[in-house]
């Protein structure tokens, strides 16, 4: 199809009516079919066939992350009926001693968990929420907090998903090697270095403002917990076994090291000659995924079944618990998909009209990077995908800018960081985002709920993130942009703190 400005209409009409209604589910379904419709010039019967059929198709290119997402489901709620996760909450009681030190471990862990952000926001959200609800912390700040550290730190880890995504978004036959231009980028990447000073910020100073300022204080009087997850949380509560803390960090443990080493089986590791960098940039991280968290499962099974730590029929029961738990994700994961399937070359080629957009205004050297960067902001906000949004844009970057001419070079690798940050921010203020969907599933937080209080964090930071990509073009030097970019921050961070009453403390 001939990308027009129509192709805006179905992501436009999603976000809209999620900030209207609050009814994230309906509001997909309703944005798909209206761009099913508009691809098929108002025949329904074909817009219903087309909608099912991008589904069946992005359903089943990412099954691999809804069986993991199942496969880690269970293994949560095994830890959890294990009894584990409770010793390992009343162990952190005892050595945490208030609010910020539970938000600055989950911070940490989240840091420390930089292979994968799916990974990253499940695993933390799982580990840190009994500690972070027993110091009644509200669970829109627990998911910004985890929201905050997982695409921002994978965004800038070269041992990640996302750095084999990168340098998988450089278009055939590429002069450049994408891993080389994907390490050149991070120290330029100002919204995952912003975003995460500044969520420090907030937590030691406890002065949150706009929405997320409201919720937390009104969840001071009453500690609030979501309709949709109460029954999941009661379920939680049952625990039958008498586990232990190692009964939770083996299990984790063992969830880490295969995944790592399942990114490099499946990248070639195994094959003379294959380096762990060139595995890194070659590995199917969904695949990975899968086979990290099946051999965890099964794992702990042998850890627990033979101890007697849980009985057979109760780890049987976690089956459908951990599943149950993961269905509101997997749900909003399947429509998501849809929505950017439906936006993709293949239909309404949201991507193009973007790109011929950024085309026509690719004269104006200097302002290259802040165009980059508000092009992806938006395009990532509007098709909540990250991934699609930087591999719609680094082709067209690497087309404007000749990759081969040393002269141009230094603002390429500007423009690649400038379209990675970008995409990182769009992805967190955008309702239909995979990975904000996971965070708030991760803390168990209304989704609607977790996005609103976050947009004005992302609003702050990526207005700092101009002003360091305005430097950036001007001078063409990103140290300088930089540092520009954290002084801006700076700034905010007076006015914030000499505007804003202490919330959280």
């Amino acid at each position: 199809m001939e990308h027009t400005a129509w192709s805006m209409l179905p992501p436009i009409i999603t976000i809209i009516l999620a900030l209207l209604t609050k009814e994230v589910y309906m509001s997909l379904i309703i944005g798909i079919f209206s761009g099913a419709i508009l691809f098929n010039g108002g025949n329904l019967l074909e817009s219903i066939l087309t909608m099912f059929s991008v589904m069946s198709d992005k359903v089943g290119g990412n099954v691999n992350i809804l069986v993991f997402l199942t496969i880690l489901g269970i293994l949560v709620a095994a830890i959890t009926k294990s009894g584990a996760t409770k010793a390992y909450g009343e162990w952190a009681a005892r050595v945490i001693n208030g609010k910020r030190s539970a938000m600055g471990l989950t911070a940490l862990l989240g840091i420390v968990i930089f292979i994968d952000d799916y990974f990253n926001c499940l695993t933390v959200g799982t580990v840190m929420r009994p500690v972070t609800d027993k110091f009644k912390i509200a669970r829109a700040k627990l998911a910004y907090i985890i929201d905050a550290t997982a695409a921002p730190i994978c965004i800038i880890a070269p041992v990640s998903s996302w750095a084999a995504a990168v340098g998988s978004s450089l278009p055939e036959g590429s002069t450049v090697d994408g891993f080389t231009i994907f390490l050149q980028t991070i120290p330029f990447n100002l919204y995952a270095w912003l975003t995460m000073a500044f969520m420090i910020f907030i937590i030691i100073s406890g002065r949150d403002f706009a929405s997320m300022g409201a919720v937390v204080r009104k969840n001071k009087e009453h500690f609030y917990i979501p309709p949709e997850y109460r029954d999941v949380v009661k379920e939680e509560t049952k625990v039958s076994g008498n586990g232990k803390i190692i009964d939770l960090v083996l299990p984790l443990f063992v969830l880490i090291g295969c995944c790592i080493y399942g990114m490099l089986y499946t990248g070639g590791i195994h094959n003379e000659g294959v380096s762990i960098a060139d595995a890194f940039a070659d590995c199917d991280s969904s695949q990975a995924l899968v086979f990290g968290s099946f051999i965890a499962f099964v794992f702990t099974g042998l850890l627990y079944l033979p101890r007697k730590v849980v009985t057979f029929d109760e780890f049987c029961q976690c089956f459908t618990q951990g599943f149950k738990a993961m269905v509101p994700a997997i749900f909003i994961l399947c429509l998501a998909w849809t929505l950017s399937g439906i936006c993709s070359d293949k239909y309404l080629d949201l991507g193009g009209y973007v790109g011929a957009i950024v085309n026509e205004h690719s004269s104006v050297m200097m302002f290259l990077p802040l165009i980059f960067f508000l092009v992806s902001i938006g395009l990532a906000f509007a098709t909540g995908t990250s991934w699609g949004t930087f591999g719609i844009l680094i082709p067209i970057a690497m087309a404007i800018l000749d990759a081969t001419n040393t002269e141009v070079y230094p603002m390429l690798v500007l423009c690649v960081a400038a379209i990675l940050s970008g995409a990182v921010g769009g992805d967190h203020a955008s309702p239909i985002s995979d990975t904000t969907i996971l965070a708030s599933a991760g803390a168990q937080c209304n989704h609607l709920d977790h996005v609103g209080t976050q947009v004005p964090y992302v609003i702050v930071v990526s207005t700092c993130c101009v002003v360091g990509y305005i430097v950036d073009g001007l001078t063409q030097n990103g140290w300088l942009g930089l540092l520009a970019g954290f002084a801006a921050l700076l700034v905010a961070m007076f006015i914030i703190k000499s505007k804003v009453d202490v919330v959280d403390n």
